[in-house]
């Protein structure tokens, strides 16, 4: 069953990781990146995509991360990928709320934590995302009734902090 939520999960992360980047000032910049990502140039798609990451970009961040989790341009490196992610997530990004949803469920570059894999799911689903509302009542069938009520209370918090209190 968890190898089945494991693909599920990481399907919707990798296919999400470039999602959403064409519109906006830095487009250019973004679609630059990800032409030279689907092109296999992964040091030219980092190298394109950090300095927007570092400004503070969410698709950019989430973009990192995703390059960060596969080792495309960069060094494999867990603890990286879920840096960017947090960053996008806590801007509202839906495909890094699923892609570090993802991690917390399989415990890579953090501890395994269900509670937190379903409360970014929820968070992301509340935002109209159906992948990660199917995800989420997946995950559900791993948790105790007790760590459902925690997950939803940390997923009120977060969310109505404005993404503040999420971790």
């Amino acid at each position: 069953m968890r190898d089945k939520i494991s693909r599920l999960l990481m399907i919707a992360a990798l296919t999400l990781g470039f999602t959403g980047i064409r519109n906006g000032a830095l487009a250019g910049r973004l679609e630059d990146s990800m032409a030279a990502y689907d092109h296999g140039d992964y040091a030219t798609a980092v190298r394109l995509a950090r300095p927007l990451a570092e400004q503070g970009n969410a698709q950019a961040q989430n973009s990192l991360g995703a390059m960060y989790y596969n080792g495309k341009g960069v060094v494999k490196d867990f603890k990286e990928a879920i840096k960017w992610y947090r960053l996008a997530a806590a801007q509202g990004n839906i495909s890094a709320q699923i892609n570090l949803a993802s991690m917390y469920y399989e415990g890579e570059g953090v501890a395994e934590n269900f509670v937190r894999a379903h409360m970014w799911l929820n968070i992301a689903a509340a935002q109209g995302s159906p992948d990660a509302a199917r995800m989420r009542d997946t995950v559900l069938k791993d948790m105790t009734a007790q760590q459902l009520t925690e997950a939803q209370a940390m997923a009120l918090k977060c969310a109505t902090s404005n993404y503040k209190q999420c971790d």
